[in-house]
């Protein structure tokens, strides 16, 4: 493979006067690594689309809208939340499913350095309620579900004014999305800190609820730029070894979003990538293999994927052999690692398109890494090499650096690194250290710099590209009045990776269902996130000497025990 043509591309592109310089510059406090060249405010990459004017850039359903349009939107929304006294700071919340009108309020809000709140579409009252608590938005946009779960909930305790998308007849005291976009406004001219808040996600949090990371401007930019030069660096090391010129004429992107847009796999690299360069996002009500392959048939799609699963679901699915799939030139999976199988699977079935994959974080701004084509197809149990703006290292216990080949944990410094955790200083403390972040994952580097992901530090469970922490699910079981003792864990799963199950033992005299322990968490969770598999033991669980569950331990003998 053309390793050595790959380290030649990264040093001509990244070097001084490269198209992807590296430079270092204080960040945060913390001398840290940043493109020269990148953009340091989302409102630049928004305005500069204004040249696609004519250009579909948004289809979903039957609706069309064009970048033209989409631009009259932006200045609308973001000069009627001016007149509202929302300033750079504030914050601005969004509560719906992949509806266009998502990236229309995510660009006018970041336009006019006001930060987004992406609110998980699948969160319960009382997870609603404690987003809004914690993050004090000074307005929502909700489509019909997710008002019901947020207008006259008791749980909140300032309710900020609500902008109903896509709901027929709405309470009288909300505001319609159709009254505020039927008036033209200029965008405000405002000054953004490139190190101010973009956006608030929110990541499984380890005390019961989750926490809510500071996206900045400069780390949403960077990570664009961090997708551009990993395709610009593969073509150039082809083009290195082989003497091969790069396709001329490619065809304008089309993107296919299938995972939610509150998530940095499909907004900051998603969608940024797509409308950076013109191109347009195809979005679908809910993930449907059938659906999603006539979507690519019809928008001659160009690159599609999601979490493994949906990969594996759209190649495996009956009508994939009588689909037109020649638009395809990428199958990008992230949020979980792709199997080895189905990276060749993919570079077999579909003669246009390669296999790609990233590794990335809520708290890196979407991508550490990126790896598609011949170099995925050579190491397909990697995630690929680090970007240009990111230190990396494998870490012991102690936070010393292992050599080249050793696990360790890893740990990522750079300019795409979050500040930190909305009202959660000692998280933030412990999660990153002198500007490094650790990632809680554990793995090495090879003689390549290719990452290779091996574990978890983190008592997590990923399923279906989800982070759920075990521990905010047991604190949740803990709330039922006869559980004596709970550990949740993950349990493989074929479709998802793993699902999540949780073994109980109970208070002397106590009795529960498995039924009734699902419905208790229920009421208290996203759907995602109760327990598939329940296990109600006789016995309390083993304990080390400290006190502590021996929960591998309880996990293998149940799932050996079945």
């Amino acid at each position: 493979m053309y390793y050595k043509e790959l380290k030649q591309a990264h040093d001509a592109l990244t070097g001084p006067g490269g198209d992807f310089e590296i430079i270092e510059t204080e960040i945060l406090g913390h001398r840290i690594r940043d493109y020269k060249n990148s953009p340091k405010r989302i409102r630049d990459i928004w305005l500069s689309t204004a040249q696609f004017a004519e250009r579909d850039y948004i289809v979903y359903q039957d609706e069309r809208i064009t970048y033209a349009e989409a631009h009259r939107i932006v200045s609308s929304v973001s000069g009627w939340l001016y007149e509202r006294g929302v300033r750079p700071g504030d914050r601005v919340a969004i509560a719906m499913r992949n509806y266009p009108e998502w990236m229309l309020i995510y660009w006018a809000c970041t336009s006019i350095g006001v930060a987004v709140v992406g609110m998980n579409a699948w969160w319960t009252e009382t997870e609603m309620a404690y987003g809004i608590n914690d993050a004090r938005p000074t307005h929502v946009f909700v489509d019909a579900e997710r008002m019901a779960r947020i207008k006259d909930n008791p749980e909140i305790e300032s309710t900020p004014e609500l902008i109903s998308v896509r709901v027929n007849a709405g309470p009288d005291d909300v505001t319609d999305w159709a009254s505020i976009i039927r008036e033209d406004r200029p965008m405000p001219e405002v000054d953004v800190d490139p190190d101010s808040d973009a956006c608030i996600f929110y990541t499984s949090g380890t005390t019961g609820f989750p926490k809510g990371a500071q996206l900045t401007h400069r780390g949403c930019a960077a990570n664009l730029v961090n997708m551009q030069y990993a395709a610009a660096s593969a073509m150039l090391a082809v083009k290195l070894a082989t003497g091969a010129e790069p396709p001329a004429n490619l065809p304008v992107p089309v993107a296919l979003i299938t995972t939610p847009l509150f998530h940095v796999t499909a907004n900051n690299c998603g969608a940024y990538r797509v409308t950076a360069v013109g191109g347009t996002i195809v979005l679908m009500y809910r993930w449907d293999a059938g659906e999603a392959l006539r979507l690519i048939e019809r928008e001659r799609v160009t690159s599609a994927g999601g979490v493994p699963v949906m990969g594996r679901e759209l190649i495996n699915h009956p009508d994939f052999e009588k689909t037109d799939t020649s638009s395809l030139m990428a199958i990008s999976c992230g949020g979980a690692q792709v199997p080895p199988d189905q990276v060749q699977k993919i570079d077999d079935q579909i003669e246009t398109a390669r296999p790609g994959t990233g590794y990335g974080m809520t708290e890196t701004c979407g991508i550490i890494t990126s790896v598609a084509g011949d170099f995925f197809v050579d190491k397909p149990d990697s995630a690929g090499p680090a970007m240009p703006n990111f230190e990396v290292k494998c870490v012991d216990d102690s936070g010393e650096a292992v050599a080249i080949g050793n696990l360790g944990e890893i740990w990522v410094r750079g300019s795409s690194v979050i500040k930190g955790y909305i009202n959660r200083p000692e998280a933030t403390a412990e999660a990153i250290t002198d500007g490094w972040l650790h990632t809680g994952d554990i793995g090495y580097l090879d003689e390549h710099g290719f990452i290779f992901l091996v574990d978890r530090k983190k008592d997590m469970v990923l399923r279906g590209g989800e982070n759920i922490y075990c521990v905010e699910v047991e604190a949740n079981i803990y709330h039922h009045p006869s559980v004596a003792e709970c550990c949740v864990f993950g349990v493989p799963d074929e479709r998802l990776g793993e699902e999540v199950g949780a073994a109980v033992y109970l208070k002397p005299g106590s009795s529960m269902s498995v039924d009734d322990l699902k419905t208790h968490c229920a009421d208290r969770m996203a759907k995602f996130k109760i327990p598939r598999y329940v296990w109600i033991c006789d016995d309390p669980f083993p304990r080390n000497a400290s006190g502590k569950f021996l929960k591998r331990n309880v996990r293998d003998q149940l799932l050996n025990e079945d």
